[in-house]
């Protein structure tokens, strides 16, 4: 049995003193990166690549000329299909031992290691993460890979013999897959979030049809491509198109025997309430977050307003898992508030393929839309501290280029304080008492991250015992509520953030696609 191990590219580059090295290596995969950029992509249906007539332009956000790849519209006929092959491979791939499907799991998660900085450079291309974070992303799905792996093998499959105080009764329990599975991601985690979730069906026995996000389709092929040729035929599917024809076509078919879905709270739900509505099958859904920080008089505000500014605009606010609101106790406000804005400033924005650039561009028309109408409210019920604007410099104006905003003396119950907005969008608002400040993060119907700055025991006790989130982190410089890793910070969502409870990364995930059988032998 293999000890997990995670990948850490970056973080080990640092630890070891060879971000050089990782620069140059970075730099290679650029130039081979923009070798493939443009070319027409096939769906994956049953073992066979399948071209189209019919097909989508991926535009990279940094600069909408350029075309990143094109993929199949596919139609509502061929997302059956791909369900039917999905179907019809199910028995096979079950009953493959789980020794085997650990085993091609970790030849796959050994292919993308040694394609990892390729990998992350095709993701800057088509969403936009700096290196740090595209590589992170890759990471953290060969971290995935691995460590469920590791998880099936340690648990034995998950059968497990039980006691029976009658020895002429032999019994066990052995957890046993569902069948088919939709796997919807999102376009933030073009890698991670889809190959995790594809791994935690595939793995325990499912077979899959994977839809991708139409802003971001190219890296999960990057998945699909290498292991479709490894597994039975229809055991994999990847199925691209609109959300309204693949994403529906699998939510209200019959024979999709469950669904992971990562996205918004509303597609979430509108997809849970379709997809149970006359039966009970498992939808395991992370649906995003509207995450706080307090900052207590007894912080250290340089760590603070570092972890602050990291969370809230690493991405540009477009994780989950960003920090968007910061409740900062009255004695210390103006001063970190002076912290945080000066840093902010001093943000690199540019060409995520930039190694020294810390913020790309957002990921479309419709976030820069978004972007505009919040900059709008920020300007009529609060004071905009710092950004707020599109950029239209000459290297910028054909990206979706905005400025890292700080707003404060927002009304608490305001839209911007309220929902979740998955923009570089900071909102300060001030408190009193440190039980206000509690009351005022819980106060929310998401419940994903948190985070506290203070060096005082008692209050970080306090708020570890009351805050209502399922990731929470203390006094983090890095980032005040992003970035957890597989294995060491399960990621999970409380209340309107996730559907069970049960964290990707954690020992309990791969159980949710799986279904208990108790077994009774009787001599």
């Amino acid at each position: 049995m293999d000890k997990f191990e995670n990948e850490y590219t970056w973080g080990k580059a640092v630890d070891s003193n060879s971000i050089d090295k990782f620069h140059t290596d970075f730099d290679k995969a650029i130039n081979e990166a923009k070798k493939e950029l443009g070319k027409k992509y096939p769906i994956i249906i049953n073992g066979k690549e399948i071209y189209s007539d019919d097909y989508f332009t991926v535009w990279s956000p940094s600069d909408t000329r350029i075309s990143v790849a094109e993929f199949p519209k596919a139609s509502v006929d061929e997302t059956k299909n791909s369900i039917f092959s999905a179907k019809n491979a199910f028995k096979k791939w079950r009953s493959i031992s789980y020794q085997k499907r650990v085993k091609i799991f970790r030849e796959c998660a050994d292919i993308f290691s040694s394609r990892k900085f390729f990998l992350a450079a095709i993701m800057m291309f088509e969403n936009g993460k700096n290196r740090i974070e595209s590589m992170g992303d890759i990471d953290e799905a060969i971290d995935f890979m691995r460590f469920y792996a590791l998880q099936l093998e340690k648990n034995e499959g998950f059968c497990k013999q039980t006691f029976h105080p009658n020895p002429h009764e032999k019994t066990q329990t052995i957890m046993k897959p569902y069948g088919v599975w939709g796997i919807i991601s999102p376009f933030n985690f073009p890698s991670a979030i889809a190959i995790g979730m594809s791994t935690g069906a595939l793995i325990t026995g499912n077979t899959i049809v994977l839809k991708p996000a139409s802003d971001a389709p190219l890296s999960s092929f990057q998945f699909a491509k290498v292991l479709h040729s490894k597994l039975p035929n229809g055991t994999i599917n990847f199925v691209t198109g609109s959300g309204k024809i693949v994403g529906k076509t699998l939510i209200e078919n019959p024979d999709v025997g469950g669904i992971a879905f990562t996205g918004s709270h509303e597609v979430g739900m509108k997809g849970f309430q379709e997809f149970t509505k006359s039966t009970l099958k498992p939808f395991i859904s992370e649906m995003g977050g509207k995450n706080a920080v307090i900052v207590t008089k007894h912080a250290d505000l340089e760590k603070a307003s570092n972890g602050v500014m990291n969370a809230a605009f690493g991405f540009g606010g477009q994780k989950c898992s960003a920090c968007s609101r910061v409740y900062v106790q009255n004695e210390i406000a103006e001063k970190f508030i002076l912290k945080i804005v000066e840093k902010t400033k001093k943000l690199k924005i540019g060409m995520p393929w930039q190694k020294d650039v810390f913020l790309g561009p957002i990921i479309n028309k419709e976030a820069k839309i978004k972007f505009e109408n919040a900059v709008n409210i920020a300007n009529k019920d609060g004071e905009v501290l710092t950004g707020g604007s599109i950029l239209t410099s000459l290297e910028l104006k054909n990206g979706y280029f905005v400025e890292p905003t700080i707003v404060t003396k927002l009304p608490e119950g305001n839209k911007l304080v309220k929902e979740e907005l998955f923009l570089p969008f900071l909102c300060i608002q001030r408190y009193g008492d440190f039980d206000d400040a509690i009351q005022l993060a819980n106060k929310t119907e998401y419940g994903l991250t948190a985070g506290i700055f203070s060096n005082d025991q008692t209050q970080i006790d306090e708020f570890l015992s009351k805050i209502q989130a399922g990731v929470v982190y203390t006094n983090r410089t890095a980032s005040a509520t992003t970035a957890a890793l597989v294995s060491s910070q399960p990621f999970v969502g409380w209340k309107r953030s996730g559907s069970t409870g049960k964290g990707a990364g954690g020992e309990n995930y791969l159980q949710q696609f799986m279904r208990t059988q108790t077994q009774t032998r009787c001599d």
